[in-house]
C-alpha cells in the first residue's frame, strides 16, 4: 500500500502542497485532477523522491520513500515516474530504447517481452525506428512502453496521452489501463482529461491550490461532486438557482447538473430561449438562456430551433442530491 501522510512542499516561498494525504492499495489506479497549478506534477515528483518534503512522509509498504537529500539518484527500483519530458535515447531503435530497460539476466525472453510491449502502444510497426524520427505523441508512447519494461509495482503518469493523437487515445486508453490491472501494477495518474478517468480510476483526487479538496470513489464523485470545481473537471457544468424550480427556495440555493441532466419537458420546468446548438454526433449540446440571464447548457437529439421558447427541466432526484452553495 502507498500512503502519502501529511505531505507538505514548498518551491522558494511559494506553498505548492498542502497536508496532502491518502492511502492507495496494490492494484488500485488513482487519478488526480486539477487546474493548472493545482500541484498535481508536483505531488508525483514527490512521491517519487525527486523533491525533499517540508514536513509529513511517503511509505510504499513498509519501507519510507526518500526524497534528494538521501538518494543520489532519485526513485525507487519498485517505481516508475512517465513524466511530460520523456527523456528518450534519439538515435536508437524504438525496441532499443524499451530493451534498456529490460533485465540484462533475462535475454531470452526480451524478443517476446518487447514485442508485448509493442502491442500495448500500438507501435508494433515502429520497432526498428529510430526515436528521432518519432512525431512527439509516438515518442510518448514509447516512453510508456520503457517504463513498464520490469513491470513497475507502482506507475506514476503525468498526463501520460497529452502529445497523441485524439484518434489514438482511445486506443491506447484502453490497451493501457486494463493491461496494468491484469498486471496488479498500482497507477496514479495526474491529467485533465475525464476520458482518461471515468471509465478507469477507482478513485479521484482533486487538488485546489495545493489541497485535497476531494477524494471519493470516480463515480461517486462524478454523480455528485461537492461544487462547482470538481465538477467542471469533468464536464461542462450548469450552476443553476433552486428557485428556477422551487418556488420557496433560498436565493443563495442553487443544483449542479452535467448538460445531459437537463432536457426539454412539457411540464413542471423553467422557461428558457435556444439561443445556439451544436452538433456532437449521436446528440447536439444546446445553449438557452433565462430570464434572469443565466445561460444554460442542455442535450437534446435533435437540434432545436435558435430563439424559441422552450421549457427545460431536471429529474426530481438531481434536486436532492445535487444541492450546492458554492
Amino acid at each position: 500500500m502507498l500512503k502519502v501522510d501529511s505531505i507538505v512542499f514548498s518551491y522558494a516561498d511559494k506553498s505548492v502542497l498542502k497536508e496532502v494525504s491518502f492511502e492507495l492499495e496494490k492494484g488500485k489506479h488513482l487519478a488526480v485532477m486539477g487546474e493548472s497549478g493545482s500541484g498535481k506534477s508536483t505531488l508525483l515528483k514527490a512521491i517519487y523522491g525527486l523533491l525533499h518534503l517540508n514536513s509529513g512522509g511517503i511509505s510504499w509498504g513498509n519501507q519510507n520513500v526518500l526524497g534528494p537529500n538521501y538518494n543520489l539518484v532519485p526513485g525507487e527500483k519498485y517505481m516508475k515516474y512517465v513524466a511530460q519530458d520523456f527523456d528518450l535515447m534519439p538515435f536508437t531503435t524504438v525496441s532499443e530504447n524499451i530493451a534498456e530497460h529490460l533485465s540484462a539476466f533475462e535475454q531470452e525472453t526480451h524478443e517476446a517481452r518487447i514485442l508485448e510491449l509493442l502491442r500495448v502502444i500500438a507501435m508494433e510497426d515502429y520497432a526498428k525506428t529510430k526515436v528521432k524520427s518519432l512525431s512527439g505523441g509516438q515518442q510518448q508512447r514509447v516512453a510508456l512502453a520503457r517504463a513498464l519494461a520490469q513491470e513497475p509495482e507502482l506507475l506514476l503518469l503525468d498526463e501520460p496521452f497529452s502529445s497523441i493523437d485524439q484518434f489514438k487515445k482511445n486506443e491506447l486508453r484502453y490497451n493501457l489501463f486494463p493491461y496494468l490491472k491484469e498486471k496488479g501494477i498500482t497507477v496514479i495518474n495526474a491529467t485533465h482529461d475525464p476520458n482518461d478517468v471515468l471509465a478507469f480510476a477507482d478513485t479521484v483526487l482533486v487538488l485546489q491550490q495545493g489541497k485535497t479538496l476531494a477524494l471519493k470513489p470516480t463515480e461517486q464523485l462524478y454523480r455528485n461532486p461537492k461544487n462547482t470545481y470538481v465538477a467542471s473537471l469533468f464536464d461542462i457544468v450548469n450552476k443553476l438557482p433552486l428557485h428556477l424550480f422551487m418556488e420557496n427556495a433560498a436565493k443563495d440555493e442553487f443544483i449542479l447538473a452535467y448538460p445531459h441532466d437537463i432536457h426539454i419537458v412539457k411540464e413542471n420546468g423553467f422557461e428558457a430561449y435556444a439561443i445556439n446548438t451544436h452538433f456532437k454526433g449521436h446528440y447536439y449540446l444546446a445553449e438557452g438562456l433565462t430570464e434572469d440571464g443565466t445561460t444554460v447548457f442542455f442535450t437534446t437529439k435533435q437540434a432545436v430551433k435558435i430563439h424559441k421558447k422552450i421549457l427545460l427541466g431536471v429529474s426530481p432526484v438531481l434536486l436532492k442530491t445535487r444541492k450546492s452553495s458554492s
